[in-house]
């Protein structure tokens, strides 16, 4: 991945929605511009989600979800609407595709439910104006009996909720376009990895671990991300080994602000950090910028309770190639059962497969989450805190582990206000 294009992580997911030949696809290709989803009169030519990461004037970077029928029939087609629903938990911005010559049925009705439920900004878009081509009375007829139907939803949908459009003749999609942007979540411009921390003329130095794990050639994510943010922040970054810590705090001849280290190298490096330089992780910024810090952190204290036979989920947000000293494979079950004295049953799940059912294990520790948005991160734990599974991140469970867990969340007064007891 290029420094300079934006991760999955940070654009807006928006998600297409509709019944079979409602004409979802075909205003998927009018908005983006493109022919990126396959389209046909034969019903369930989508039958997986179609995603494509781009730039969409006026929202910027986004990522465009289609995604097959919610109405699919038949074993493959029960599947395909689980994927389909599954989508709603990255979905930032939701834009159901309604036939207007059919109106809204029930099926469009548990979709606007869903979308209530989970918080999901939506639009309704009624589709084939163009069978209505120069009757203004005519469309404003299958908005009000549209409106009149969702009386019966939960939330019922209000007028403004609904867009008329033609995917044949490309009327109302510039409209739709300025309405999905105004629904487009704004940035917290006051939530940084690590640029609200620091101030100009700063150091922050970045401890990055190059091993037999080590991508070729490149930083990983996290890193990338932290040191464009520090230098936004108009301060400065300095990256090391592990190793070339200490001689480097030395020779700076100016104490840096904070230390931020590869998870992995905890133990070395709060060794070679004094005291009075903060301390902390790449996965720990990660999961605060994501907004999972404060359960994460008092998930950590779940690792005293695993006992013998106990089963660990160890999820990534992402799909790569596991090296020999693969941290979620290998360190974290190793450290897991040193710490713990425990025969510990290890499970792995990774990119967006994550169970639904997570009552079979006793602790789960999740990756900072960098290729997944704010949402399924949020969703992701929510599922955790429903089903009572304490969740934690692999930088904190590390932290833990070292008894060092205080210090690498000092600078965050709220947390250790909030978590006493822990070391």
């Amino acid at each position: 991945m290029s420094l300079n294009s934006t991760p999955s992580g940070e654009r807006v997911h928006i998600g297409f929605f509709g019944r079979r030949n409602a004409g979802k696809s075909s205003v998927v290709n009018r908005v983006t511009g493109q022919d990126l989803s396959v389209v046909s009169e034969v019903k369930g030519t989508t039958t997986d989600p179609v995603m494509k990461a781009m730039e969409l004037l006026p929202m910027g970077p986004v990522q465009i979800i289609d995604t097959p029928g919610i109405d699919d029939e038949g074993t493959l087609g029960e599947l395909r609407v689980r994927k389909t629903k599954q989508i709603l938990n990255r979905t930032d911005v939701a834009v159901l595709i309604v036939d207007g010559t059919l109106g809204l049925t029930g099926t469009e009705k548990e979709m606007i439910d869903l979308f209530t439920e989970k918080e999901i900004p939506y639009l309704i878009v009624l589709n084939k104006s163009d069978l209505f081509s120069g009757d203004p009375a005519g469309v404003r007829k299958i908005i009000s009996d549209a409106v009149e139907t969702g009386k019966s939803c939960r939330i019922p949908p209000s007028e403004e909720r609904f867009v008329t459009v033609s995917a044949v003749t490309g009327e109302g999609i510039q409209e739709l376009k300025e309405r999905i942007a105004r629904l487009t979540p704004t940035d917290d411009l006051t939530m940084r990895l690590v640029g609200d921390l620091l101030e100009p003329s700063d150091f922050a130095v970045l401890v990055v671990p190059i091993d037999s794990a080590a991508p070729k050639g490149r930083l990983i994510l996290p890193q990338q991300q932290t040191i464009r943010d520090v230098l936004e922040a108009g301060a400065t970054a300095v990256v090391v080994k592990e190793r070339d810590l200490k001689d480097t705090l030395a020779s700076l001849g100016k104490k840096p602000r904070i230390v931020i280290t590869d998870s992995q190298a905890f133990a070395s490096v709060s060794a070679d950090t004094p005291d009075d330089i903060w301390l902390t992780s790449f996965s720990i910024l990660m999961s605060r910028y994501k907004g999972t810090l404060h359960p994460a952190v008092r998930g950590a204290a779940a690792i005293e309770t695993l006992r013998d036979g106990d089963r660990v989920l160890i999820s990534e947000g992402c799909t790569h190639h596991r090296q020999c000293d693969d941290i979620g494979s290998v360190k974290l079950p190793r450290w897991l059962g040193e710490y713990t004295g425990a025969k510990l049953e290890i499970e792995l799940s990774s990119g967006r497969e994550f169970p639904e059912d997570l009552s079979p294990y006793r602790l789960i520790l999740h990756c900072g989450g960098c290729m997944l948005n704010e949402r399924e991160m949020k969703y992701r734990q929510k599922c955790a805190q429903d089903q009572n599974i304490p969740m934690t991140n692999y930088g904190i469970a590390i932290a833990y582990m070292n008894v060092i867990l205080r210090r690498a969340t000092a600078m965050f007064p709220d947390i250790a206000k909030e978590l006493p007891s822990l070391a």
